[in-house]
């Protein structure tokens, strides 16, 4: 199984390559990994990495990332190639090609389109149980709540 840091490292290195101008901040990043996660469930019924996503105010975080980049980073801070730990992180072929596939149809948004995407979907939800928008929440959306909601979006979409 990938390490969640070689796959942020793998994100980082792919946006950054592709237009050195292009934005990602933390938030997005964090947004970018759950959705990886998320849809690894639903499609392939199993995780993409290690490590899960707390129903955080701003949306699902995983708390490893947010300390690796806590002390330099705030949640609007651009994340630059310089941040990866692994500078040449390579991905087993099929790996890399899923979290392709889900930039390709998220890295168009930004951190606060996704946010509110999140924000939408049951995962998210779920986890929070009734609590406000602005109240904390550090619980985490299970693997089984993320594998019922992905797999059927999935399947609505291929229907």
């Amino acid at each position: 199984m990938n390490s969640i840091h070689d796959i942020a490292d793998y994100i980082i290195s792919r946006v950054k390559a592709e237009d050195k101008n292009a934005s990602l901040i933390n938030l997005k990043l964090q947004k970018l990994l759950y959705y990886v996660q998320a849809w690894s469930y639903g499609i392939n019924k199993k995780p993409m990495f290690d490590g899960g996503f707390e129903a955080w105010i701003h949306g699902p975080v995983n708390r490893d990332i947010y300390n690796r980049f806590n002390q330099t980073k705030y949640l609007y801070s651009e994340i630059n190639p310089e941040d990866c730990v692994n500078k040449d992180v390579v991905l087993p072929t099929e790996d890399a090609e899923f979290v392709d596939f889900i930039l390709e149809n998220y890295l168009k948004y930004s951190g606060a389109e996704l946010e509110r995407l999140s924000h939408s979907e049951h995962p998210w939800i779920a986890t929070r149980d009734g609590l406000g928008v602005n109240e904390r929440c550090d619980k985490e959306i299970s693997p089984e709540l993320m594998k019922k909601y992905y797999e059927k979006k999935w399947q609505e979409i291929n229907a």
